[in-house]
């Protein structure tokens, strides 16, 4: 064969070295050896670590790649390849607020592409990029686990339910605007680097804040309860058969 194998995904692999910026001080190097030292293995803090670096300079930077490093004893390379195989971990600087749409299997079905073609349109920036404001970044996400919902956007890894074009317009115009906006089950919007430090294993206090499930969620539930069902006492179940191994 004379052709090559074409990636669709060339910056996929690739931190960008260009960039040397870094918001890190000593504050986040102290709370990084914090997560540390929250496990046994001191290594197994790397992925919740990497969402530190990003709450603090906005994507995986070079700087953030040695300091983890140095903190759990491992290479640069390896760090770097843990932040190049999840898209949680962002190359390049995210908006004050990443926006992701779903376009898989049922979302898809439902309009998925559609909304995402729609934002680009809106924002005037392609997947994978961010506005020339900074205030919002684009993404294709996977299945977000909330099926019953699609088509599903998020914000902030915040959820936004059965969206429409017109509800599309109306959020990204908000989050350019600077307007308050609130997740359809879960908390009013912050920023995209609060989410992250929130998942960095620091919260913010507000987990319980909004709705937590919605009509779909809760649907089975109000049937149980109009007629009356109720799970079996696990205290008075039968004892299980025995099989003709155990005899």
């Amino acid at each position: 064969m004379n052709g090559h194998f074409e990636s669709h995904f060339p910056d996929s692999g690739s931190v960008d070295y260009s960039d040397q910026s870094s918001n890190i001080d000593s504050g986040t190097i102290t709370e990084l050896r914090e997560l540390a030292d929250r496990y046994p293995q001191s290594r197994s803090a790397l992925l919740p670590m990497l969402h530190l670096v990003q709450s603090v300079d906005g994507r995986v930077s070079p700087r953030g790649i040695e300091v983890c490093a140095d903190i759990l004893g491992i290479t640069t390379a390896q760090v770097s390849g843990v932040a190049t195989f999840y898209t949680m971990y962002k190359r390049r600087p995210a908006g004050t607020h990443h926006v992701g749409v779903c376009t898989t299997a049922l979302c898809a079905v439902m309009g998925g592409d559609i909304l995402l073609e729609r934002a680009k349109a809106k924002l005037g920036i392609d997947e994978g990029q961010t506005t020339p404001c900074g205030k919002v970044s684009l993404e294709r996400l996977e299945c977000n686990a909330a099926c019953d919902y699609a088509p599903v956007m998020m914000v902030n890894w915040e959820f936004f339910d059965n969206m429409t074009p017109g509800t599309t317009d109306e959020l990204l115009e908000a989050l350019m605007n600077d307007a308050e906006v609130s997740s359809t089950r879960g908390a009013t919007i912050t920023s995209w680097r609060a989410a992250e430090r929130v998942l960095a294993g620091f919260p913010d206090g507000r987990a319980d804040e909004g709705p937590a499930g919605g009509p779909a969620t809760l649907l089975g539930l109000g049937i149980a309860r109009e007629n009356n069902w109720n799970a079996p006492d696990p205290g008075n179940l039968p004892a299980p058969a025995e099989t003709e191994e155990a005899k």
